[in-house]
This record gives structure tokens, sequence and C-alpha cells, in this order.
């Protein structure tokens, strides 16, 4: 998890990654920082996603995200 906080920090320092719960719900993360996330998160976690895995709901919060590697990773 301590690996996806640091990734994510340095996409957007400005937010409070330990807390929100509506990272896309809310608009807070963008497009690009959705893009850079998914390449950072495939890079680091060696995994592949496909379309289908780019839910919403997938990456609302850094729980939701951790959730969602650790997912993929079994």
């Amino acid at each position: 998890m301590e690996k996806l906080m640091e990734i994510l920090r340095e996409l957007r320092p400005d937010v409070d990654f330990e807390t929100e719960t509506a990272l896309i719900d809310e608009g807070i993360l963008g497009s690009f920082d959705i893009t850079s996330l998914v390449n950072a998160i495939m890079d680091e976690f060696d995994l592949e996603l496909d379309m289908a895995d780019l839910e919403p709901e997938n990456f609302n919060s850094a729980e939701a995200m951790w959730d969602f590697i650790q997912s993929l990773k079994d």
C-alpha cells in the first residue's frame, strides 16, 4: 500500500489520499491523472489492465485502488 501512496502523492501532492473517497465521482482526478495513474500502477505492480477494469469504483479512493490491485494479483 505504501508504494501506491507514493505514486498517488507524486501524481497529486495536493490531494489527501488517506481520507478522500470520491476521487473520480467528484472530479478530483481527471482523465490525464487516471492515465498517468494506470500506467504507474501497471509498471510498479507488473499488471496488465483492460478497459473493462477502468471502473470509477476501482479508483475512487486509495483503499479501493489497493483492493483492485490485490484482486488483479490473485
